[in-house]
């Protein structure tokens, strides 16, 4: 629940600049914020509104276009994927891309959940090359 309502946050970010505290409580106020775990939620609005520039960067090397072109729920949900991957070791990076494609199917276009899988299995390659080898 913390990854959709980030997913959402970082949505309205992109159409509507605010700060992440703004934006953090909003989330908050949504009917499913009871549902979430809150500091977790907190973290994945603070970290990447601090951080796009770096996720961007870091996932231009993985995306087929350029990232502007991107539809703002895709790139919301490569954003929180970027972040997991580089800063959240203790999340398996399988579990990072499966919920990244759950996010995609539920709310992305027709096939975006395969463009996310796509963009973040390339993404677990070079950012958790040894969990992959290990068969993590």
């Amino acid at each position: 629940m913390a990854r959709k309502l980030a997913m959402q946050a970082l949505y309205q970010w992109q159409l509507n600049v605010q700060t992440w505290q703004e934006l953090h409580s909003q989330a908050l106020a949504s009917e499913e914020a009871a549902r979430a775990d809150s500091a977790y939620l907190q973290e994945l609005i603070e970290r990447v509104c601090a951080e796009r520039e770096a996720l961007d960067a870091e996932l231009a090397a993985f995306v087929d276009r350029p990232l502007a072109g991107l539809d703002p729920i895709e790139h919301a949900i490569l954003l929180i994927g970027a972040y997991e991957l580089k800063s959240r070791a203790d999340i398996p990076y399988r579990v990072v891309i499966n919920e990244g494609v759950e996010l995609a199917r539920r709310f992305g276009a027709t096939d975006g959940h395969k463009f996310i899988n796509a963009v973040l299995d390339r993404a677990a390659s070079q950012l958790r090359a040894s969990e992959r080898s290990t068969g993590a």
